[in-house]
């Protein structure tokens, strides 16, 4: 079962619920750019990972069948036990390592790039952390943690750290001392220099008390990275710091270090090359644009529509063939693409709107010709998409507006 696809109703529910508190309470701790930004990490996370989720599975179905040293068949309530513990073990030091390794920080950034903090953050996830932390977890395949418990642990774990995305939650007594709560991770989600690098678990506090990574929330964290993220586009976000760092290394004067860099702390430096500024612990003027209300109200319509069809996509991907599979996908991130040029003002963003919305009147009316019985979709769906063309190209003078040689497709 995929826990996760059936937990986006209330994903999208619990985030609604806490825009309206925050608006009731008069605190802007919702900004709609940068909220959609995050989903659409977090989109692109679950889409892009239908192509490995798959083999990474099976991937420890085989360690399990061949060298699982316990046998949990009998013992079921063990093997929950020893899975909650062990996942969550594993999760700190994955957690921990891919802050100070600068390859595995180039893949979980993405989680920390937002200068906000609410629940959409939570789902502000990399496409490829899966890939990384199913090598650390594999020692519990090993133990003997039959698959489907496993499975079933991850997303439990997964699904417990959506909650701890919040400031309307203060601190919680005596449970401050045994579980990871919203005050512990906006400290983890903080950039003020005493706060970076610090608690790092999912489910329980209590490594980081133990292994001595923990830090009470004193005052308010400034959210975000020591260097800002400043885009709404959510593709590049799962490279930006891997360009940074091919850079670097090119840079670097000693081959040794061009070497070194990709397994080194982020603030590490290659020698020659001039040291980054020390993490600014003051307030900065978050990255943002503005567009008119109309378009905001086109992207949110998008969002509508793309959210229940990747959760179609994510429960009946098995059963698609492979090319059917990579045209979704490729047209869920192209529609992310799109939200964030729209955003920025991108000069290439109306264009591939337009091409976009052709592209769907076009497969539906395909299809619907191959099908006599659904004609009425493709001529619905092509009305649809003239009165959508209709409302882009209202905005056609503010989006042509950007100068090219200086807004390209990729990155900032």
């Amino acid at each position: 079962m995929d826990y996760i696809a059936w937990a986006i109703p209330f994903f999208v529910g619990l985030i609604a619920i806490e825009v309206a508190v925050a608006c009731w309470l008069g605190r802007p701790y919702y900004r709609f750019n940068d909220a959609i930004t995050d989903i659409g990490c977090g989109i692109g996370q679950q889409v892009v990972g239908l192509f490995f989720r798959t083999g990474l599975f099976l991937g420890y179905v085989y360690f399990y069948e061949r060298f699982a040293l316990i046998d949990f068949s009998n013992k079921p309530l063990a093997a929950w036990i020893v899975a909650f513990v062990g996942v969550d073990f594993l999760y700190y030091w994955w957690h921990r390592w891919s802050h100070r390794v600068n390859f595995l920080w180039a893949i979980h950034i993405v989680h920390h790039q937002s200068e906000e903090y609410n629940l959409a953050v939570a789902l502000r996830q990399a496409w490829f952390s899966g890939l990384t932390a199913w090598v650390v977890y594999l020692p519990l395949a090993f133990l003997g943690i039959p698959p489907l418990v496993f499975v079933a642990m991850v997303s439990i774990s997964t699904l417990y750290q959506f909650w701890i995305h919040t400031r309307l939650i203060g601190k919680l007594g005596w449970l401050e001392w045994i579980i990871n709560t919203p005050s512990h991770h906006r400290v983890h989600h903080g950039r003020d220099p005493k706060y970076i690098d610090k608690n790092y678990g999912a489910t329980l506090i209590s490594w980081d008390r133990l292994f001595g990574t923990f830090q009470e929330e004193e005052e308010e964290p400034l959210y975000g990275t020591v260097k800002p993220y400043a885009s709404w586009n959510s593709i590049w976000a799962n490279f930006d710091y891997w360009a940074q760092l091919w850079q670097q290394a090119r840079r670097a004067p000693y081959v040794w270090d061009k070497i070194r860099i990709w397994f080194m702390p982020p603030e590490w430096q290659p020698r020659g090359l001039q040291s980054p500024p020390p993490a600014d612990s003051g307030e900065r003027i978050r990255y943002e644009t503005r567009v008119p209300l109309g378009l905001n109200g086109y992207i949110a319509l998008q969002y509508a529509v793309l959210v229940p069809a990747m959760m179609w996509l994510m429960l009946n991907a098995d059963s698609l063939r492979l090319s059917e599979r990579v045209g979704a996908v490729s047209l869920i991130l192209l529609t992310l693409l799109i939200w964030g040029g729209l955003f920025e003002k991108k000069y290439w963003a109306l264009p591939l709107e337009l091409g976009r919305l052709a592209l769907i009147a076009a497969a539906t009316l395909a299809y619907s010709w191959a099908e006599p019985a659904i004609w009425p979709l493709g001529a619905v769906t092509s009305v649809i998409v003239l009165l959508l063309a209709g409302w882009i190209l209202r905005y056609r003078s503010l989006l042509m507006v950007s100068e090219r040689r200086v807004v390209p497709l990729w990155g900032r």
